[in-house]
């Protein structure tokens, strides 16, 4: 027998599964180099003196004499839970943790006024995962994203006071969610009613639904660097959008048996089905040829908002480096996104995602002091940033939150060229209130939607290898 209302499902299954790479953008990887890390990612007005300026400040890379290159990793392990309202119950989250690399090289003759450079780095990079008794699974079991930019970069040096740079930024996004398939939702048949109504319980698991997609986009990085007066300095950078549209991306399902069967005679058109009926035998057609749960592809396009950081250092105080730096992002253009099937679901499931998203806003605060004697970097910061998903759309793809960060690490030079950087990043966040089903009216609000409390931590180390020539 069919249960055509399990189509409407992948409406879910794919407005839910494509978009997690833009959830996770709302927590966005600013683990770009050992020592922005450390300074709690304030370097815009003075970067760090290494090749990862090419992301930080593409201006200042005509500061760097002869060749630099960077290499270099942050490990992040993110911890998370949900604890829900009814049943007090905690849930922990199963997050993988993360290793995120990133590669610079940067090239400046003293007797040129240009500098040429490029830059490999993940600014997007997280996984998402809960254990499979996790109420949420139905709105997503894994979420992963990984998102690779590659930055040709080009500076100029106007004078002595000023300088411009930027280039073109090439992106690659690959994402994976797997979400499970609830039951008691579905129809028992054409018409008839639905198995919540013949006693199976909500949230009965009957399947998985895996999609896996890729896209390429591209964008460009502008910023202005500036010595304006003795001992100060400012800069600013401007990261155009950047639209990754995932054609074809891959929908596979799988059932998962429930053992359970009828526990009375079940009318259909067709006849009776009688009592003892195993339940797994009356769906198995949904995953098999011609239904609606075959391999299909999905498709969508997800634009990562622009980004704006600027700030302002000073150095008058003896081995001293103080900085301030503001950054925005806009994600306020993410309000709704266009889900299209390609397969039997395209004229049932293909709908519009309600997101909302508003911009959001940081604050980062960092210091660096350099030990006479020996040349070695302490560094430290502080940043907070808000929150990019309003109260009705904190999820298990990223339970987004308002975040603060305290950061510490140092610069250890040896062998006259190279250099060692290592940094720990502390991520706090308050706890917010989310949901675990799907906001399916905008005329749903947190009230209505949210069921429990999110929290979630992070620990981050990072180190870098960098060399001059």
């Amino acid at each position: 027998m069919k249960c055509p209302r399990v189509v409407g499902l992948l409406t879910i299954v794919a407005a839910l599964g494509i978009p997690i790479s833009l959830r996770a953008q709302a927590f966005g990887l600013n683990e770009i180099g050992s020592c922005a890390i450390a300074r709690g990612f304030a370097t815009t007005a003075s970067p760090c003196r290494d090749a990862s300026t090419i992301y930080w400040n593409a201006a200042a890379a005509t500061s760097l004499p002869g060749w630099n290159v960077s290499l270099g990793a942050a490990v992040i392990a993110l911890k998370g839970s949900f604890r829900q309202d009814t049943t007090h119950a905690l849930f922990n989250a199963d997050a993988p943790t993360k290793t995120i690399p990133n590669f610079f090289i940067n090239y400046h003759s003293p007797s040129s006024k240009a500098a040429y450079g490029i830059g490999v780095y993940v600014p997007y990079g997280l996984t998402s995962q809960w254990s499979p008794d996790f109420p949420g699974r139905f709105e997503a079991q894994k979420a992963s994203l990984a998102t690779v930019y590659v930055q040709p970069n080009f500076a100029w040096q106007i004078n002595d006071k000023w300088s411009i740079g930027g280039g073109p930024v090439w992106g690659h996004s690959t994402v994976e969610l797997i979400q499970a398939l609830d039951l008691s939702t579905q129809a028992t048949a054409p018409g008839g009613p639905t198995f919540a109504q013949i006693g199976i319980a909500g949230g009965t698991q009957f399947g998985l639904a895996r999609l896996k997609g890729s896209a390429n986009g591209f964008g460009a990085q502008i910023a202005i660097s500036g010595h304006p007066a003795q001992n100060f300095m400012v800069g600013a950078r401007f990261l155009t959008p950047v639209t990754f549209k995932y054609d074809n991306a891959d929908a596979t399902f799988t059932e998962t048996q429930t053992g359970l069967v009828l526990g009375a005679g079940l009318p259909t058109a067709g006849g009776v089905i009688p009592a003892g009926t195993p339940i797994d035998a009356l769906v198995a057609p949904e995953f098999a040829t011609g239904g609606p749960l075959v391999a299909q592809k999905v498709s969508t396009s997800i634009t990562h908002p622009a980004q704006l950081q600027a700030g302002a250092s000073y150095a008058g105080f003896a081995n001293w480096l103080l900085e301030a730096d503001y950054s925005w992002v806009g994600w306020k253009r993410f309000n709704v996104l266009p889900v299209q099937f390609q397969g039997p679901a395209a004229n049932v499931a293909s709908r519009n995602l309600i997101e909302d998203y508003n911009n959001s806003s940081a604050i980062r605060l960092g210091a660096e002091y350099t030990i006479p004697t020996d040349g070695w970097k302490l560094r430290a910061g502080l940043a907070g940033a808000a929150s990019a998903a309003p109260p009705e759309t904190v999820t298990p793809l990223l339970p987004e939150e308002d975040r603060a960060y305290f950061t510490v690490g140092a610069g250890i030079p040896f062998m006259h060229r190279y250099a060692l950087d290592a940094s720990y990043a502390r991520v706090w966040t308050p706890g917010a209130r989310g949901r675990i089903a799907e906001r399916t009216s905008e005329t749903q609000t947190a009230a209505d939607l949210n069921t429990g409390v999110y929290t979630l931590s992070a620990n981050i180390f990072a180190f870098t290898l960098r060399a001059s020539f």
